[in-house]
């Protein structure tokens, strides 16, 4: 800030340069001239120095004090301060001591900035874009210049001392502008020469992460970045560098190439710790069962953790008896704990292959024995696909009714026409494969085969009355006398047709090698 003369100063300085010059013995003195002085008194209000004129001047003790609110100075002590005018009531002079530290901060830091030198201060407070420093006088610094990389934490640099180099200066104006960055990228670059002059692969560091993003971690080494890829983070699984690391972290690397051409680092983390996989086989032999949480779930199965860095998977085949499932989210979830089997491990390609399945026992062992052939069993349609159904009768595994062995004639395109999940019905077990596990049912096989009273009764041609007792997607179904059931196709179906209606049919077609029996209405 600039020293500004009041008009009142002003009136009195013909008058106290003409006392001075009677009273100072042929020394020069001039209002606003900083002079050396003696104190000789200490009182509570005030500290009375003496500068060589007729009566000593009182400074306000509180321009002597420090930070802490301590007293720096002790009678008998020499101070340099300022003449600021004379009080013409009794004769006393105004001095000042804070206002000469001012204007010598002032002539330091005018110096301090031609000689392109750096200036030390104290960070005093946060104010709006920055802080305000302590340098002799007060000064702004903008908070982009505070570091080389961004900062999160801005109060940790309030009541700290620090290097500023002078971007701005005012005297008129009082205007201080500093910045901290430009001292730290010169010492950076002093660095970056040393480090590079040391430097060889193997050698570990201490740095700060300076950047995160979704292919690694830079780090800066104090005044040289390097990189550590997302592979070299940590032996486990890493689903983002951010689950890791933030921008500020501290982190310990290890050199693993430095390529002298273009300058590039390559670092790495998990290299600090041994790696987990040298010691997999005598922790996790063939054949034991062990825990694991499920880090990932992919549409072929589940990835397992077993230990920090050791992975497992369980191919969605090995999950279950019955291969049925469409996808391992059906039985499992992320972050849930499972058991399992160790079917294999190849160290060297680092992959150990699970099982859940192997926990239970084989219900191909036990099936031929609960449901032998031929024998009858209830059960629920779990699932309906174009070809068939899916029926649980009990066991472990799903019985398969072909859509070949729902009917002895076939009055409908597809299963769902006339089946619906959840639906009871009885069965029949006309098949076990155990090497290719395959369980066969028939529904069919418990109602009579009426292909014989077709060919008797219904040749193509035949004309006999029927009621319609369902729609389907694909047109009809129509009731014979004869516990017989035919089809009509959509395309011959009478129009505003509806269950229950009785009419005059046709034989259209008929054939049992494709269950085909169709009438179509009599002209």
């Amino acid at each position: 800030m600039s020293v500004t003369i009041t008009p009142r100063e002003e009136q009195l300085t013909s008058e106290f340069a003409r006392l001075f010059e009677e009273t100072s013995a042929g020394q020069s003195f001039e209002q606003g001239q900083l002079v050396k002085g003696k104190v000789i008194q200490i009182t509570k209000d005030y500290v009375v120095v003496d500068v060589g004129f007729k009566s000593e001047g009182q400074i306000p003790v509180v321009e002597f004090l420090n930070a802490q609110g301590e007293l720096t100075v002790d009678a008998g002590d020499t101070v340099e301060v300022l003449l600021e005018g004379i009080d013409d009531e009794n004769g006393t002079i105004n001095l000042s001591k804070e206002r000469a530290d001012t204007l010598k901060a002032w002539d330091t830091l005018v110096e301090v900035q031609e000689k392109d030198d750096m200036v030390e201060g104290l960070v005093l407070t946060k104010v709006r874009g920055g802080f305000m420093v302590d340098v002799g006088v007060k000064a702004f610094l903008p908070a982009s210049q505070l570091d080389i990389r961004p900062v999160r934490n801005l109060d940790k640099y309030v009541g700290k001392r620090f290097r500023f180099k002078i971007l701005k200066l005012n005297k008129l104006r009082g205007n201080i502008v500093l910045s901290r960055k430009i001292v730290l990228e010169k010492e950076r670059e002093g660095l970056k020469d040393e480090i590079l002059k040391n430097l060889k692969e193997g050698q570990v560091l201490d740095g700060v992460v300076k950047n995160v993003t979704d292919y690694g971690v830079f780090v800066d080494l104090g005044g040289l970045d390097g990189l550590v890829h997302v592979t070299d983070l940590s032996w486990g699984r890493v689903n983002h560098p951010s689950d890791l690391f933030d921008v500020g972290d501290d982190i310990r690397v290890v050199i693993l190439k430095y390529e002298e051409g273009t300058g590039r680092v390559s670092l790495g983390v998990k290299q600090l710790a041994s790696d987990p996989w040298t010691e997999v086989e005598g922790k996790f032999p063939v054949g034991s069962r062990v825990k694991g949480k499920v880090v990932n779930l992919t549409d072929y199965g589940a990835f397992i953790e077993l230990a920090q860095g050791i992975e497992g998977l369980i191919h969605v085949s090995e999950m279950s008896w019955n291969k049925k499932l469409k996808s391992p989210s059906q039985i499992l979830k992320t972050g849930e704990e499972v058991e399992a089997i160790i079917l294999d491990l190849d160290a060297s390609n680092r992959r150990i292959s699970l099982g859940m399945k192997q926990l239970k026992p084989n219900p191909w062992d036990v099936l031929d024995s609960k449901f032998p052939v031929g024998s009858k069993a209830k059960g629920v349609v779990r699932n309906i696909t174009d070809f068939g159904l899916f029926v649980d009768v009990g066991a472990e595994v799903d019985g398969l009714v072909h859509i070949s062995d729902l009917c002895w004639v076939q009055t409908f395109e597809k299963p769902q026409e006339i089946y619906n999940k959840g639906d009871e019905v009885e069965v029949v077990v006309l098949h076990l494969d155990r090497e290719n596990e395959r369980f066969s049912l028939g529904v069919k096989q418990l109602q009579e085969n009426v292909w014989g009273t077709i060919h008797t009764d219904y040749p193509a041609g035949t004309e006999a009355e029927g009621k319609v007792t369902a729609l389907t997607a694909g047109g009809a179904v129509v009731s014979l006398p004869g516990e017989v059931q035919g089809r009509i196709r959509k395309e011959d179906l009478p129009k505003e047709c509806k269950v229950g209606d009785k009419l005059l049919w046709i034989v259209k077609e008929i054939s049992e090698e494709t269950r085909t029996f169709t009438l179509k209405p009599s002209a």
